[in-house]
């Protein structure tokens, strides 16, 4: 008995000595959430550059993000990037140099042949930057000179799931803060009445889509109150954030206060940060009880419908949640994460294709617009692309109108607007079926590490010490790609 009470002091002890390491954060933490510049100041050098321009190491060309994620892996080929050899080639096998080995899914591994499946769309090239297009995104193609294309991403991940996470959090497998999570961590909030971090989803007309699970957008071992909230369509758009029945704000205000105290007394006995971010989330809570109905309840000029198209009137569509992506960038939102499924394309490619475009095209290109009409797209980055990219050969059977393709993870096509890139330019190239980069490449670290950097912060200094180790978004990898920046 004696040495099992020795050895239940020696835990608890050791458990004391864990929980204080975790005090001094905790508090920062809170105090971020109330008065960001006094939690500059707590935090030493480091975090103290942010008052160098809104970041935390250099000055910042983008104060907030808005990703527009197209989750399925949108195809290059029939949108972005014209291969004129790939349509004379059509119906041939894969040449083996191009392949060189790369591994393919198990959907197409046992495919007899690999037949070259040109794009059935036309293109054209537009603006002063002369950037190819297809005739899907006629909307696009009308601030083809206020983006900067980027033709030559690449992933390690070749399935969905895992590739999501990759792009999100830095990591294929679950576990990791998302890149919403680090951006309100590193940055705090803009506006106290709003999450840093706001998450919208829409589906696309084809449906079908691959899942999305809240870990794409989650905190991990970061303070909880940096995951990304989700915002719903219809009246209640933010779950449990409306008082109960018979509950009214005032008593809403006591009960908080009471259960502020009762915490506090908690947190100075067990030092345990994440009662100082249980705090910050109710307190956030209660201030969103006005702002986001009012948000919600905004009218637009009908002009401004117009822009976005038909769809915008519509809650839960990508061209809604566009428009309130505007309205969350007007209010100084930090990160606003917009998912829009549906792209995956194994069969019936130009289907798939079409009825995308026809959800996005418009809807992408109105934000481009509206944001710089209202002078917020120069500290605005917009970020636009999916998880992988799709085969140049088809899966399945081709015929002259008619393919699917596949997970491609060697080439793909993104681009981003406003917020200190290179407007009007493409960057990199691939080779004459976009199935290898021969310019350039930009692996999603470096995406994710030049995003870092429009923000004002050094992707290899953010980072978060868990479980003896010290991780940060981009792990051990990623360099800024300084052709992206203007």
């Amino acid at each position: 008995m004696k040495n099992h009470c020795h050895n239940y002091e020696r835990i608890h002890s050791r458990r004391d000595f864990l929980n204080k390491l975790g005090m001094g954060l905790g508090g920062l933490s809170l105090a971020s959430l109330v008065n960001p510049l006094g939690a500059m100041d707590l935090a030493g050098p480091q975090v103290q550059g942010s008052l160098l321009g809104g970041g935390l190491h250099f000055p910042a060309k983008a104060k907030r993000v808005i990703y527009l994620f197209q989750s399925g892996g949108p195809s290059q080929q029939d949108l972005f990037d014209y291969k004129p050899m790939l349509n004379k080639m059509h119906g041939q096998e894969l040449p083996a140099s191009v392949r060189q080995g790369q591994r393919l899914t198990g959907m197409t591994s046992g495919q007899g042949a690999l037949p070259l499946a040109g794009s059935v769309f036309g293109f054209k090239q537009h603006g002063q930057s002369g950037k190819w297009l297809s005739d899907r995104l006629p909307y696009l193609s009308q601030v083809a000179d206020d983006i900067c294309w980027i033709q030559s991403m690449h992933t390690d991940a070749i399935n969905h799931d895992p590739a999501v996470m990759f792009f999100q959090t830095g990591s294929q497998f679950p576990g990791r803060p998302s890149i919403g999570a680090w951006a309100s961590y590193g940055l705090g909030s803009l506006n106290e009445n709003f999450p840093s971090f706001v998450v919208l989803l829409s589906q696309g007309t084809n449906g079908g889509a691959q899942p999305l699970y809240p870990r794409s957008w989650g905190s991990a071992f970061l303070p909880s109150q940096h995951q990304g909230v989700q915002f719903r369509a219809g009246q209640d758009p933010v779950l449990y954030l409306n008082n109960p029945a018979g509950i009214t704000t005032g008593a809403r205000r006591t009960q908080l206060d009471r259960l502020r105290e009762l915490q506090e007394l908690q947190r100075a006995e067990s030092k345990d940060p994440e009662i100082d971010a249980r705090i910050a989330q109710y307190e956030m809570a209660f201030r969103m009880q006005a702002s986001v109905p009012d948000l919600m309840d905004t009218k637009e000029p009908e002009y401004i419908y117009d822009l976005y198209g038909p769809e915008s009137r519509k809650p839960g569509t990508f061209a809604s949640n566009c428009l309130l992506a505007r309205r969350l960038a007007e209010k100084d939102v930090r990160f606003i994460q917009l998912y829009h499924r549906g792209w995956d394309a194994h069969g019936n490619a130009p289907g798939v294709v079409t009825n995308q475009s026809k959800d996005v095209d418009q809807a992408s290109a109105a934000l481009i617009k509206d944001l710089k009409q209202r002078g917020l797209l120069e500290d605005t980055l917009v970020v636009w692309g999916g998880e992988f990219g799709r085969t140049a050969y088809s899966q399945g059977k081709l015929t002259a109108t008619n393919y699917g393709r596949d997970h491609h993870p060697r080439a793909f096509t993104m681009f981003m607007a406003g917020g200190g890139v290179k407007a009007g330019t493409v960057y990199g190239k691939t080779d004459d079926f976009s199935y290898n980069i021969i310019e350039n490449p930009v692996h999603v670290h470096d995406f994710q590490a030049t995003i870092m950097k429009l923000l004002g912060i050094d992707h290899e200094a953010l980072t978060f010490k868990h479980q003896g180790r010290r991780f940060r978004l981009t792990d051990v990898h990623g360099s800024v790609v300084k052709g992206l920046i203007s």
